[in-house]
C-alpha cells in the first residue's frame, strides 16, 4: 500500500533526523544467537578436546606400559636365562668329576670304596645351595654311593623316567620332573648323565638333585614380591621345575595347547607371548628364553591385571588433574549462557520498552505537529467553510428560483462542493478540529452494506474479501468518519497493486491488559485492513501517518489520507498501526473502542409531512459575521418563506433580547423570534455559545441552532442543549429541521401566522 507522502524540504528533514538521533541514539545491534552459539561451541569444545586428550593420555600411557612390562620381562627372562645357565653348566661339571671319580670302577668297586666315595661326594655337593644331593646308580637303578648318606640305603630307581630315559639315550630325561627324591628327601629335580664302563656301555647314572626352592629364592630378589610379575623354569615338555611366585594346588605342569607349546613345537628359543596362565587363569605378557644346550625354558610373566590396575590408577589421577579445572571450566560457559540468557530476555524488554517509548515520543511529537497543523487548518477551513457555504447556497437560490439551461453548470458547481467538503473534512479531520457524531455501530450489519463502496474505491482489477469474526464486539465511533478512513485506506490499496491483487477487511475482538505493554488497555475491536502490493520501504513507514506526506506523483495524492485514518483512530479512543515490508504488503490496523451500549435497531421511516398542512414559515434570527454567507442564507430562508432578522454578531444579537425582554416586562409582548440560527465563531465579546445559553433564560424552550466547523465547541454546545450543524451543512438537512420545528410550533399551540403579521 502506497502511503500519502509529502517531500518537505531537504533542510527540514536533516533537521528532523538530527531530532530522532537525539531523541533516540542509536544503540549497537546485540547478536545473542552468535554469542550462544560461540559459547556452546566452547562449551562442546571444553567437553570435547579433554576428553579427547585423556583418550589419548590413556591410550599411549596403556601402550607405554604394556611396552615397558614387556621390556621388562624380556631385560628379566635375561637374567634368569643366565643364571640358571651358570647353574646348570656347573651341574654339568659336577657331574663331569663324579664321572670321573668313578673310572674305571664297577659296581662292587664303588660299594667297596663308598665310604671315601661318600667323603668326596658330599665335599663336592655340600659347597652349592642349589644341591640337595650328588647320587650314584648302578646298572639296575640301584643305588651304589650319595653324598646324604653312609651307608646308602637299599634304594633302587630303575624304572624312574629320568634313569630310562637316559639309559635310552633321551636327552629330555637328563632333566626330570620334580619330585621328592628318595635320597634327599625333598622336592627336587635331577640333572644326570650316563656312567660308561670300560667298553662304553651304560654302567649306571650320576645323578645331581637340585632344590626348586633354590630358583624359586633367586626369583623372588630378582622380580620383588610386588605380585605383578612370575618367573618359571620349566622343561620343553611343560613340566614346571620352578615357579614363583607359588600357590598351594598349581598344576605342576604348563597346559600342552598353548602359545608357549606352540613356540618350543616350532623350535624359537627366545620370544614373547601372550597368553593364559593355567595356573591362576590370569592373562599374562611372556617372555622366554632357552637355557643353553639344555632341554630347558626361563619363562618371565607380566600380569595384565597389575598393567590394567597401575594404568586406572594413572588414569584417575589424569580424569582428576584434567576434568577438575575443565569442570569448573563448564560451569563458567553454563552460567555465562544462562547469563546471556536472562541478558537477552533483558535486551528484548528494554527494547519493547525503547519501542514503547519511541512510540510515545513519537506520537507526542506527532500531537505537537498536529496542535500546530490545527492552529493554522482550523483557521484556513473556517475560511474555507464560509466560501463553500456561500457557494452552496447560491447555488440552492437558482435551483429554487428555477434557472433553465444552467442544470450542467450547477450539477458541476455541486460535485466540486462535494469534494471541497470532503476536503475541508479532512483537514479538520487531520487537525481533529472535526466534530465528531459517535454512534453505536455493529460491523456485522455496517460492513457488508459497505462492499460497494469499498468496490467501487478499490477498482475493478482488485478482488475484496470481508471476513468478520464471530459475534464482534459493537463499537462506538463516527460513522462517517469511519466510510472515510475505509475510503482512504481502500484507494491507497489500490494505488499499491496497478495490476491488481486482494484487499482482505478482517474483524475480530482483543483484550488488553497493561502488563501486554501495548499502549492501550481494555476492550477494542480490531480491523485489520489488507493489501498483497509492494509494501512500504522503512523510511516510507516511519513518516506514514505524517500530514501531508506522499509518495505520489505530483497531483496524485494530497497526503491527508493516512493521517485522517490516526486522527480519526485516535480522537475516538483508539490507536492505528501499520506493518508493512517491501513485497510483503501492507497491513493497517484500527484499533476502535467497544460499545458498552447496544448498537440502535433501525427505526422505521417518518410518513412523509403533509405539504398542504405546513404552517406559515418562521421567525429566524440570523447570527453570521461573513456579509456573503450572511446575504445566502437570508435570500434561501426567504425564499423558505421564512422572516430573517439578520445581525452580524452575538452582542448584537443579545441587545435585541434585552430589548424584547424590556417589551415583555411593559406589555407582555411574546419574543420576537422563533428560532435563532448563530454561527459559533464571531467577533465580539460573546460566541454563539455564550448567545445560546443567554437566550436560554430568556425562554428556555426557544429553539437553537448553532453552526460551527470545529470538534471542540461541541461538548459544550451539547450541554446546552442546543442542535449543531457543521460547516458547510446540508441544505436539504437545515431545511427539515426548520419543518420540525414549524410543526413542533403548531403542535404546541403557536399560531406562526401572527408571528408574520408582526
Amino acid at each position: 500500500m502506497k502511503s500519502d507522502r509529502f517531500d518537505p524540504p531537504q533542510a527540514s528533514r536533516l533537521s528532523a533526523d538530527r531530532q530522532d538521533e537525539a531523541l533516540f541514539p542509536a544503540v549497537p545491534e546485540q547478536n545473542f544467537q552468535v554469542r550462544r552459539i560461540t559459547l556452546i561451541a566452547l562449551l562442546i569444545a571444553a567437553i570435547v578436546l579433554p576428553c579427547v586428550y585423556v583418550a589419548a593420555m590413556a591410550f599411549n600411557d596403556l601402550r607405554n606400559r604394556e611396552a615397558d612390562a614387556t621390556d621388562m620381562t624380556l631385560r628379566t627372562v635375561r637374567v634368569a636365562e643366565e643364571h640358571a645357565l651358570k647353574v646348570f653348566d656347573m651341574n654339568e661339571t659336577l657331574d663331569a668329576r663324579v664321572v670321573d671319580l668313578t673310572e674305571g670302577l664297577d659296581d662292587d668297586g664303588i660299594r667297596a670304596r663308598e665310604a671315601v666315595i661318600h667323603e668326596k661326594l658330599r665335599v663336592m655337593g655340600g659347597g652349592y645351595p642349589q644341591v640337595a644331593a650328588v647320587s650314584i646308580f648302578g646298572r639296575d637303578g640301584d643305588l651304589l654311593a650319595s653324598s646324604r648318606y653312609l651307608p646308602s640305603p637299599a634304594i633302587s630307581i630303575g624304572t624312574r623316567d629320568d634313569f630310562t630315559g637316559i639309559r635310552d639315550g633321551k636327552d629330555l630325561e637328563h632333566v626330570s620332573k620334580v619330585m621328592t627324591g628318595h635320597v634327599a628327601g625333598e622336592q627336587v629335580f635331577n640333572m644326570g648323565v650316563e656312567r660308561p664302563d670300560a667298553n662304553g656301555t651304560f654302567a649306571g647314572m650320576v645323578s645331581v638333585a637340585l632344590r626348586p626352592s633354590y630358583f624359586e629364592a633367586f626369583y623372588r630378589e630378582l622380580i620383588g614380591a610386588d605380585g605383578s610379575m612370575t618367573m618359571s623354569l620349566v622343561r620343553m615338555d611343560g613340566s614346571i621345575l620352578a615357579h614363583y611366585p607359588r600357590k598351594p594346588g598349581e598344576p605342576t605342569a604348563m597346559a600342552p595347547q598353548s602359545p608357549f607349546a606352540d613356540a618350543v613345537a616350532q623350535g624359537r628359543r627366545a620370544g614373547v607371548l601372550r597368553m593364559r596362565s593355567n595356573a591362576g587363569g590370569e592373562d599374562l605378557i611372556v617372555a622366554f628364553r632357552h637355557v643353553g644346550s639344555y632341554p630347558v625354558y626361563v619363562l618371565c610373566g607380566y600380569r595384565t591385571s597389575a598393567i590394567w590396575a597401575a594404568w586406572y590408577q594413572h588414569l584417575a589421577v589424569l580424569l582428576l588433574s584434567m576434568f577438575t579445572p575443565s569442570i569448573a571450566l563448564w560451569c563458567v560457559i553454563w552460567l555465562s549462557l544462562r547469563r546471556l540468557g536472562a541478558e537477552e530476555e533483558a535486551w528484548e524488554r528494554w527494547q519493547a520498552e525503547a519501542s514503547m517509548r519511541r512510540s510515545i515520543e513519537s506520537a507526542y511529537r506527532q500531537s505537537r505537529k498536529m496542535e500546530a497543523l490545527g492552529t493554522l487548518v482550523g483557521s484556513v477551513a473556517h475560511d474555507f467553510n464560509n466560501l463553500l457555504m456561500i457557494l452552496s447556497t447560491n447555488v440552492q437560490i437558482v435551483r429554487r428560483r428555477g434557472a433553465t439551461g444552467l442544470d450542467r453548470e450547477l450539477s458541476a458547481m455541486e460535485r466540486a462542493l462535494k469534494s471541497g467538503e470532503s476536503l475541508t473534512r479532512q483537514l479538520l479531520g487531520v487537525a481533529r478540529k472535526q466534530p465528531l457524531r459517535n454512534e453505536t455501530l455493529s460491523l456485522e450489519r455496517w460492513l457488508p452494506a459497505s462492499r460497494e463502496l469499498l468496490r467501487a474505491s478499490l477498482g475493478a482489477k482488485v478482488s475484496l474479501v470481508i471476513d468478520i469474526g464471530s459475534e464482534v464486539w459493537p463499537m462506538r465511533v463516527d460513522v462517517a468518519e469511519l466510510e472515510l478512513a475505509l475510503i482512504n485506506i481502500a484507494v491507497n490499496a489500490r494505488d499499491a497493486m496497478p495490476n491488481g491483487g486482494r484487499f482482505t477487511v478482517r474483524a475480530t475482538n482483543l483484550h488488553f491488559r497493561h502488563e501486554d505493554g501495548f499502549p492501550l488497555t481494555g476492550d477494542f475491536v480490531q480491523l485489520a485492513l489488507e493489501d498483497t502490493g509492494g509494501g512500504m520501504a522503512p523510511d516510507v513507514l516511519a513518516h506514514a501517518f505524517e500530514p501531508l506526506f506522499t509518495t505520489k506523483p505530483k497531483g496524485m495524492g494530497t497526503g491527508l489520507g493516512l493521517p485522517q485514518v490516526f486522527a480519526f483512530c485516535e480522537r475516538s479512543g483508539g490507536l492505528a498501526a501499520i506493518d508493512s515490508a517491501v513485497g510483503a504488503g501492507t497491513s493497517v490496523r484500527l484499533y476502535l473502542p467497544r460499545a458498552t451500549a447496544a448498537p440502535e435497531a433501525d427505526g422505521a421511516a417518518e410518513p412523509p409531512a403533509d405539504e398542504s398542512s405546513t404552517p406559515l414559515g418562521l421567525r429566524i434570527l440570523l447570527v453570521e459575521d461573513n456579509d456573503e454567507v450572511a446575504a445566502g442564507t437570508e435570500a434561501l430562508l426567504q425564499m423558505m418563506g421564512h422572516q430573517v432578522t439578520c445581525v452580524f454578531n452575538a452582542d448584537t444579537a443579545l441587545h435585541l433580547f434585552d430589548d424584547a425582554r424590556a417589551r415583555l416586562a411593559e406589555s407582555g409582548a411574546p419574543l420576537p423570534f422563533d428560532l435563532v440560527l448563530s454561527d459559533i465563531h464571531m467577533p465580539g465579546k460573546m460566541n454563539g455559545i455564550d448567545l445560546a445559553e443567554a437566550v436560554r433564560t430568556f425562554d428556555s424552550k426557544l429553539p437553537v441552532i448553532l453552526v460551527t466547523g470545529y470538534a471542540e465547541e461541541l461538548d459544550r454546545a451539547r450541554h446546552v442543549n442546543v442542535r449543531v450543524l457543521s460547516k458547510p451543512f446540508d441544505i436539504g438537512l437545515l431545511e427539515k429541521l426548520l419543518r420540525d420545528i414549524q410543526h413542533a410550533l403548531a403542535q404546541s399551540g403557536a399560531n406562526p401566522e401572527t408571528h408574520s403579521a408582526s
